[in-house]
């Protein structure tokens, strides 16, 4: 079998609140392989974001260790992390953070940029995804004059534009109406299994958390598999 894509173990995150530090983090660990898709679930205010922030590089874990592909975060400069980011990782959270002035096919483009790959290859990769999120005719639209689940599906396209191997999407359905989120939730599995890409979604969707191949449940900041849910006995 091959290593995992991702392999957390044991992570710290404090955070210093005034006079106090407030832990969100505590031994946290987990591990997803390629084509996998791990749900996250948890409290509001639990830690959920943090956790994939400490995952993705974005922020620095204060105690355990986090591989992405084989290469621990703590072992890498600001650069560095940078780099392995974008060649790595994807992105999605609830808000899109398109760029407003930007076309649908500029924004999907822009990680390919970033990389400096050649402008009409980019556009090339960049219009083949957003066909496969089936964007095909809109992609010279900008935002504003897209739907929330068609801003969405070119967030997702983004996110997937460099075929990372390990894709985080935090609350990415949750802006959404039930009908668009089941529409961004189908293209985020088809997509990151169909490109053997890991996958690790946070949700306060129970119906879209058990749609997962698994599922852990962060509380006073360590995860665990969640708690059988208790039938409730019928009145007589």
């Amino acid at each position: 079998m091959n290593p995992p894509i991702l392999i957390a173990r044991d992570v710290d995150k404090c955070f210093e609140g005034g006079p106090q530090t407030v832990e969100v983090l505590a031994g946290a660990s987990l591990q997803v392989q390629a084509a996998q898709s791990l749900a996250i679930t948890g409290a509001s205010g639990s830690g959920k974001s943090t956790l994939l922030h400490v995952l993705g590089g974005l922020d620095r874990a204060d105690a355990g260790s986090i591989q992405v592909c084989g290469r621990d975060w703590a072992a890498m400069n600001a650069a560095e992390q940078g780099a392995w980011r974008n060649r790595c990782v994807g992105f999605v959270y609830q808000f899109h953070h398109l760029l407003p002035e930007f076309t649908a096919l500029d924004n999907v483009m822009m990680p390919l940029r970033i990389r400096r790959e050649a402008a009409a290859s980019a556009q090339a990769k960049a219009s083949e995804m957003l066909e496969h999120v089936g964007l095909g005719s809109r992609i010279h639209h900008k935002p504003g004059e897209l739907s929330g689940g068609e801003r969405q599906r070119v967030a997702v396209a983004r996110a997937l534009v460099t075929r990372p191997a390990l894709l985080l999407a935090d609350e990415p359905t949750g802006n959404l109406d039930t009908d668009a989120a089941q529409v961004i939730f189908d293209l985020l599995a088809h997509i990151t299994r169909e490109h053997g890409t890991a996958m690790v979604l946070v949700t306060h969707d129970p119906e879209l958390a058990k749609r997962c191949d698994s599922v852990l449940h962060l509380s006073k900041g360590t995860l665990r598999a969640p708690e059988p849910r208790r039938e409730q006995p019928l009145e007589a």
